[in-house]
Parts: C-alpha cells; structure tokens; sequence
C-alpha cells in the first residue's frame, strides 16, 4: 500500500493556462532555488516565457545532510 501513495508525491505539470497566450500551452520547469525545506522550481511558458506557477519539491533524509 505504501508504494501506491509514494507514486503520486512528486506531479509535474505538462501543460498550464497561460493568461498572455490565452490558452493553455505547454511549460517548462526551470529550478528558482535550494531551500532547507526543498527545491523551488517556477513553470515558464514555453511560447512567451510568462511564469505561470510554482512548485516546491521536499527534500529527502540523504538531500537534508547537504544542509
């Protein structure tokens, strides 16, 4: 059972509403930060390169010995 809730932890999108191109368009993850508490990466359209969202990733027990 553990294994079915760990498949889902870490979701990337494909493709997001941009307000600019007025519809929705594929992006591209580009990583912003290192924070203790996770990575920061910023969803960029791929058309006109408006940001159009936010994810953090949490980090691991072996990512939190780096800090």
């Amino acid at each position: 059972m553990q294994a079915h809730r760990r498949q889902y932890e870490d979701l990337n999108a494909a493709a997001l509403y941009c307000n600019k191109c007025r519809k929705s368009m594929p992006v591209r993850e580009k990583l912003l930060l290192v924070l203790p508490q996770g990575y920061l990466f910023e969803y960029l359209c791929v058309n006109c390169g408006e940001s159009l969202g936010e994810k953090t990733v949490r980090l691991g027990k072996e990512d939190r010995m780096l800090f």
